[in-house]
């Protein structure tokens, strides 16, 4: 049934291959367009494309973290980029590397570049959000007060600089940006993929905010996957969540608490407006400590924060955090459904070992949700991104209603590897010699990570029938991550807004696999 993959490269090839199954108007011709056409045309649709490019000095290649083309002036800090929003001129952030103070300048950048990190990096991850051209791991980059140098050549802050995100290329000057082509048969190919997809397989987005909602509604999400509450903790609340983790008085932890409160139920009311009545899985605080105090902060000095102090650590050490959470999460459906909207929402526990620390802190979360006595309760379950946890997957059942795998932490804990230090400076070498067949960041590993998804699930499964299972690691977005997911029996992925037209086709055509 299936065409070939490499017949369809340009949109007018896809035009012609929906005009035909048009004509054919039987469901046969619908489902072969399905399958022939590559997903890497779908997401080149999508995006900006660099003009022009050829006459510019090439400065250096990373790793090619977000797609799309971008150009502006450089600027060195978040601060630099509002300045130059404000004067009217294109910005491209260009840091050492980025963490969630310099959200609001990422989110004005026409393009963002680090010296450090990967796939599963902070820039990376925020900026495919956002769907602003990133470029991470630039090993040449050397940043510095006023300037920045990038395989030896100086680069002054407010000198033009370009990027190319779906190839990793940085170049010196002012490159044309073309537009994202406008072409509506794609979307009558994505609706014939849903037609395929039907209700077996969902897409879902990872979004935290109400317009990030509405931008993945607008490409076809089934709801949000992943809801990253620490992302609303940022800007101007980031002194009141410093004030909480490094509250000593009781009374002071409290009073912080409160405003966090506050604020965390007034942003979720805006996420589940947006979605409803889609469902929304609200994943509690997952952050390293580092991302809210810095590094020279006796709390956030860990030796290695990604595995410290941080998702349901944090809870157990400080119990009212949840509990906060939980009570904000309810309030907002309170206020979504008095105001006419129909919220379904989720309470995820992230970065979960034992089976112990989540019959606990699940306990804390149906206390909460016991004392409101909302409508439609919550549901309450689990992200599984421990290698631990998905070997006791079944004991994890008993105490979850779904589990949502986050396989970039499960990668990074498989493989033993740092995701935000082993592309920059190992994965290439890696790669080169054969040591990897891909970047294990970039395409799920087949090998164990793939496997023990799959075996996670069963387990799961096995001690809770009714146990939905997603993935919202952002291999949730990449076609041959997909197909290998599909694979393993998961209810849904989710992904990146502007990788969520992507992820229906590569669901539909990993289906199809699976029914020939």
């Amino acid at each position: 049934m299936a065409g070939q993959t490499d017949a369809v490269e340009h949109p007018d090839d896809l035009r012609r291959l929906v005009a035909d199954a048009v004509a054919a108007d039987n469901a046969e011709a619908r489902w072969s367009a399905v399958a022939a056409v590559p997903p890497s045309l779908v997401e080149a649709l999508l995006h900006a494309g660099m003009q022009g490019g050829n006459d510019l000095e090439l400065l250096g290649t990373g790793v090619a973290a977000s797609p799309g083309a971008a150009s502006g002036v450089l600027c060195l800090t978040a601060e630099a980029v509002l300045d130059a929003s404000d004067r009217g001129e294109a910005a491209v952030l260009v840091r050492d590397e980025t963490t969630p103070a310099d959200e609001v300048g990422m989110q004005l950048a026409e393009g963002i570049v680090t010296a450090r990190g990967g796939m599963a990096s902070h820039a990376a991850v925020v900026a495919r959000g956002w769907g602003v051209p990133a470029v991470v791991g630039l090993t040449d980059l050397l940043v510095s007060g006023d300037h920045a140098i990038v395989g030896g050549r100086r680069i002054d802050e407010g000198s033009p600089i370009s990027l190319d995100g779906t190839t990793g290329e940085v170049f010196a000057g002012a490159a044309g940006v073309a537009a994202a082509a406008e072409v509506p048969e794609l979307d009558v190919l994505l609706g014939w993929a849903d037609e395929v997809r039907g209700d077996r397989v969902g897409v879902r987005a990872n979004a935290d905010r109400a317009d990030d909602a509405a931008r993945a509604r607008a490409f076809g999400a089934e709801g949000i996957g992943l809801c990253r509450t620490e992302h609303m903790f940022l800007g101007d609340r980031l002194p009141t969540i410093r004030r909480f983790l490094l509250a000593v008085d009781p009374d002071e932890e409290a009073a912080a608490l409160d405003e966090l409160g506050a604020v965390q139920r007034s942003d979720l009311a805006a996420v589940l407006e947006a979605m409803a009545p889609l469902p929304v899985t609200v994943r509690l605080l997952d952050a390293p400590l580092h991302e809210f105090l810095g590094d020279d902060s006796p709390l956030g000095a860990e030796h290695n924060p990604m595995l410290g102090e941080r998702g349901i650590r944090l809870a157990v050490m400080r119990e009212g955090l949840y509990r906060m959470q939980t009570r904000a999460l309810l309030a907002a459906m309170a206020d979504v459904r008095e105001s006419g909207s129909h919220p379904h929402a989720a309470v995820m526990l992230p970065l979960v070992s034992t089976s112990a620390e989540l019959e606990l802190v699940r306990g804390w979360v149906l206390d909460e949700i016991a004392a409101a006595a909302p409508v439609e309760p919550p549901r309450v379950g689990t992200m599984i991104e421990t290698p631990r946890a998905a070997l006791l997957a079944g004991e994890m059942a008993r105490h979850a209603d779904f589990f949502s795998f986050g396989t970039n932490d499960l990668t990074q804990m498989v493989f033993g590897f740092s995701r935000d230090d082993v592309e920059q400076r190992i994965m290439g070498e890696y790669l080169s010699r054969g040591l990897l067949p891909d970047n294990p960041f970039e395409k799920l590993d087949p090998g164990v990570v793939a496997p023990l998804v799959a075996a996670a699930t069963r387990a799961g499964r096995l001690a809770h029938p009714d146990l939905e299972v997603g993935v919202c690691g952002e291999h949730g977005g990449d076609p041959t991550s997909i197909h290998l997911l599909v694979a393993a029996g998961i209810d849904y992925v989710s992904c990146s807004p502007f990788r969520v037209p992507v992820a229906r086709l590569a669901v539909a055509q990993a289906l199809i696999l699976l029914d020939t």
